[in-house]
């Protein structure tokens, strides 16, 4: 079984000054960031998903200033020119916090965090403290987060995100300043902020990739499928290299295994016990670990190939009858049948009752690199040489269920629905702890660093991905929200005193 061995750095605050340096050097050498975000809840859904943008903006606004982050994660990708197009040296911290200002923290929070392995003792004994707010006196030197999240404003990369509207308000009302009364001027604020740009990635997968879905891992396993094909047929691929860390630093590493399926494994129990239709579309299941069909993405994936090729058979099929009966007709004259143009909308998933054909398995394969770290970027790293391996949604509607960690498109009243009710093994398989914020900003990482590829390096074009460019997926709507500063918008005044002492008045 092929598959990528991810190294978390876990920062708390017993090695918060130790690991500083490393997180500032990874920070500013890298092209781009990606954070993600656990939180402590969201409030009110239906308020989240309101008609309104400016309505959902101001129920976000109250989740905000009520709730907290719990873990931010941290993935820098910094390409390497030495190296063939598309590589980068990527670095992954998961940060444990701990809000000293009252928040609320949801039932549904608490159970979903902790059945994904979020360890809440952790987080009272090792958090690293902050306030949320305005800045206090001093707040912004030494060595803690709203320093840290100004050092990210101040090295002007672009900042990724996946379905990332809520993150960038919890980031801000959190480690920034409290967050501005109107929409208009919070997208002036963040278009300031970040002028590089705001890249959503659950927006690019449906824009760029076209994926079937777009939550988060179907996204991410899908690039690194479409990723392998490339290494297998030779051509140009995105290849990740990680630091090689030394084995007295490994007490604050947490590997994370991506294996990719073989095509041997398709026969496993979980493959038979059918699928969890509802968490195909969405990422997400209200019966959460009880459910008895499988949530196995790679699954899901197989199911969704397996019906897009036998759509494209059946294309063809219907291109070679009309390209016979029009040679029949008119027998002195070749017609050459132009394919499909594409549709304006990427695929979506429609959700059914009747899908009894059992998934195919690919097989696909990824090799591993690790990067030597030098002893600048963290403390119990060698200079070792460089080894020679290389590396490694769904239906839109009106209404969509949110829970802490952001779940996409699901609507409340739709029923869990599969193909095959059998009993459930009780040991689920998770890729490497998805849903927890550093693993999870590395995948979000890691699919912008494939679309950038995918799309002939884009890096090289000002912006990257113009179609993608400070623009934030909507749920429910057919466009997004456009991050920019009109002529009928100011930024808010904690904001531009802040941009000030950044980067002096202009």
């Amino acid at each position: 079984m092929s598959f990528m061995k991810v190294p978390v750095v876990d920062v708390h605050i017993d090695n918060f000054k130790e690991i500083w340096p490393s997180i500032l050097l990874a920070v500013r050498t890298a092209n781009f960031i990606a954070l993600d975000t656990e939180l402590s809840g969201l409030g009110t859904r239906k308020a989240l998903l309101a008609q309104s943008i400016e309505d959902r903006y101001k129920a976000i606004c109250q989740a905000a200033r009520t709730r907290s982050v719990l873990s931010l994660g941290i993935a820098s990708f910094k390409e390497l020119l030495d190296k063939p197009g598309g590589t980068y040296l990527s670095q992954v911290y998961n940060i444990t916090l701990l809000c000293m200002d009252e928040y609320i923290i949801e039932p549904q929070s608490v159970q979903f965090l902790v059945q994904h392995g979020f360890d809440f003792n952790k987080q009272y004994s090792k958090g690293i403290p902050y306030h949320k707010g305005n800045d206090k006196p001093n707040e912004c030197r030494g060595q803690n987060m709203r320093a840290l999240f100004l050092e990210m404003i101040q090295s002007k990369k672009p900042l990724i995100l996946h379905n990332g509207l809520i993150d960038l308000a919890f980031l801000y009302q959190c480690f920034y300043a409290n967050l501005p009364d109107q929409l208009m001027t919070f997208t002036a604020d963040v278009f300031e902020m970040f002028p590089a740009g705001v890249y959503d990635t659950k927006y690019a997968s449906e824009v760029e990739t076209r994926f079937v879905s777009s939550y988060l891992e179907y996204a991410y396993k899908k690039c690194r499928r479409e990723n392998t094909r490339l290494i297998d047929t030779s051509n140009s691929h995105l290849s990740v290299e990680f630091c090689n860390y030394q084995q007295a630093f490994t007490g604050y590493i947490d590997y994370r295994y991506c294996n990719l399926p073989e095509a041997d494994e398709k026969d496993t129990e979980e493959s038979k016990m059918g699928i969890c239709e509802r968490f195909s579309a969405y990422g997400w299941c209200p019966n959460g670990m009880k459910c008895s069909l499988s949530h196995n993405t790679d699954l899901i994936i197989d199911e969704d190939e397996r019906i897009n090729d036998k759509r494209k058979k059946k294309k063809a099929r219907r291109k070679r009858r009309q390209h016979s009966v029009e040679l029949s007709d008119n027998p002195t004259e070749c017609i050459v049948v132009e394919n499909m143009v594409p549709t304006d909308v990427p695929p979506s998933k429609l959700l059914c009752d009747n899908a009894s054909v059992e998934p195919e398995r690919m097989d696909t394969g990824e090799i591993v690199q690790e990067r030597p770290l030098s002893d600048a970027q963290l403390p119990g790293t060698t200079l070792d040489e460089e080894s020679e391996d290389h590396l490694c949604g769904g239906v839109e509607t009106q209404g969509e269920f949110l829970s802490n960690n952001k779940k996409e498109n699901n609507p409340e009243d739709q029923k869990c629905t599969g193909t095959k009710l059998v009993e459930k093994n009780k040991m689920e398989k998770y890729e490497g702890g998805t849903h927890r914020a550093g693993f999870d900003a590395f995948m979000t990482g890691f699919i912008m660093a494939y679309i950038l590829m995918w799309k002939n390096d884009s890096t090289k074009m000002d912006p990257w991905l113009p179609d993608c460019h400070n623009k934030l997926y909507l749920s429910g709507k057919a466009i997004p929200l456009q991050i920019c500063k009109s002529s009928f918008s100011k930024s808010s005044k904690a904001h531009q005193a802040k941009i000030e002492l950044l980067w002096g008045k202009h």
